[in-house]
């Protein structure tokens, strides 16, 4: 299942979040993809404030951590960023096997290789214009029937 969805603005790319956020659950992986700049931490960020329902929440960027975690939410969550890591192994020494047990927003999700799991939701976000973007969401495994929902 595939939708493909205009998203004008920032706003806009919120209010994709706060349709992801409330189908999340333990277990599941989202993969954000796109080139720098596309959106993949703004929609991160919405979807945590989201869970938090705090659109204040502090919700640093995981570029130098290369992971954040969020445990108060529900699912507990874990933001990685995979940018600067050259092998698959890296990831299993970041915490990927817990990580698995919560839920995980990936960004610069290739990096995972074969790590990557059968059941996931696919978000690819392409800059449409200076604030507009185009995501496409491609639901694979358990998340091909909770995208019909959308």
């Amino acid at each position: 299942m595939t939708l493909t969805l205009s998203l004008p603005d920032e706003a806009a790319t919120a209010a994709l979040a706060t349709r992801i956020a409330p189908h999340l659950r333990a277990g599941d992986v989202v993969t954000l993809r796109g080139d720098l700049g596309a959106g993949k931490t703004a929609l991160a960020r919405a979807i945590i404030r989201h869970l938090a329902g705090d659109p204040a929440e502090e919700v640093p960027s995981p570029t130098f951590t290369l992971v954040q975690t969020y445990d108060h939410l529900s699912p507990p969550l874990w933001h990685f960023d995979l940018y600067r890591l050259t092998d698959p192994g890296e990831v299993v020494e970041l915490g990927w096997e817990e990580a698995r047990e919560s839920c995980a927003l990936v960004e610069w999700p290739e990096r995972l290789g074969s790590l990557m799991p059968r059941d996931r939701l696919d978000v690819e976000l392409t800059l449409d214009g200076p604030t507009a973007r185009r995501a496409v969401l491609t639901g694979h495994g358990a998340w091909a029937l909770r995208l019909e929902g959308f």
